[in-house]
């Protein structure tokens, strides 16, 4: 009986927050001035009733929209998990797309663009991301281990480095870079430059995450293989950051993202990467948005192929956590 009693006290709770939730939401519409012109194109009768009570008409739509969304709602949750998963990610990128539509957006100009964007700019995107990722990954683990290490001028260089290239923003450093080492005799073209820019920065942000990874490791792992024979080195490459990996990925993987976009900062230095490409290819018909939307696009696939690499690489080391 008390039992019971509870379950429907509980009940009762979630369906008042429930409530609750709902009614902020339609008020979030209504602030945010949620037009009713909407409504008027669904019912063309009632178009000139809603242009003459605007905010009533507002309060109107704001309601709909928040039953439509909870109905959406309750109908997703009878679905099994998966296509709950995808039923979302379907439904915001219809909306996503319908967004974009409000533009007017040329399509046949992003027609003839997009095979040049993706050809010249996205592959030029990704060059610069991939090799700035593998020489940020090697200066990243090069720094970890050195900020483990006794060694006190080891660790000062190390520390000041990280210091410096965290404490700089991005655009800073590649300016720095490509403007500044002419200064004292090394003349360095645009997308050395870069590549360079994008792999101190953000192996300085690394190194602090393989730090990290390390030293999540029980010390015993390290005696243990000590025990049995390893080297320092052996110890590091066959013990340590195997098991650390499932602690520096996430992280790490994050970095490799934030890296493919923050690329799009190469282009003031004139390099035809994508950022580049869709600011010059939409001043041919003062057709920017249609470019930089083309161009979004690509960087969100380019994302999405590194979360699916980066969940691959998660789920590789985190089998012997798996229960």
């Amino acid at each position: 009986m008390i039992r019971n009693l509870l379950l429907f006290h509980l009940g009762a709770v979630e369906r008042l927050a429930l409530l609750a939730g709902l009614v902020v939401l339609a008020g979030l519409l209504f602030l945010m001035g949620l037009s009713s012109a909407w409504l008027g194109h669904l019912l063309p009768s009632s178009a000139d009733w809603l242009a003459a009570h605007e905010a009533t008409g507002r309060i109107i739509s704001a309601v709909l929209i928040t039953i439509v969304l909870f109905i959406n709602w309750q109908l997703l949750r009878l679905l099994p998990h998966r296509t709950q998963i995808l039923g979302v990610w379907v439904e915001l990128f219809v909306l996503l797309m319908l967004f974009f539509y409000s533009f007017n957006l040329s399509i046949p100009f992003i027609g003839r663009k997009i095979g040049f964007l993706i050809t010249q700019g996205a592959v030029t995107t990704l060059y610069i991301s991939a090799i700035s990722i593998a020489i940020a990954t090697l200066i990243a683990l090069a720094g970890a281990i050195a900020k483990l290490s006794s060694n006190g001028v080891v660790f000062g260089l190390v520390t000041f480095y990280t210091s410096l290239f965290r404490g700089l923003p991005l655009l800073m450093q590649i300016y720095l870079i490509y403007l500044g080492l002419p200064q004292v005799g090394y003349v360095i073209s645009a997308v050395p430059a870069g590549i360079m820019a994008l792999s101190l920065c953000y192996g300085a942000y690394m190194t602090e995450i393989f730090r990290a990874g390390i030293e999540s490791i029980p010390r015993g792992q390290s005696e243990g293989a000590t025990a049995l024979g390893l080297s320092p080195a052996q110890t590091m490459a066959l013990v340590i950051l195997p098991q650390a990996m499932r602690v520096i990925i996430p992280p790490t993987g994050n970095q490799f993202i934030a890296m493919l976009k923050d690329s799009s900062l190469v282009s003031v230095l004139g390099v035809w990467e994508l950022m580049y490409l869709a600011r010059t290819q939409g001043q041919t018909e003062f057709r920017h948005i249609e470019m930089l939307i083309t161009a979004s696009m690509i960087y969100w696939l380019l994302s999405v192929g590194l979360e699916f690499g980066q969940a691959r690489l998660e789920k590789r080391f985190g089998k012997a956590h798996v229960r």
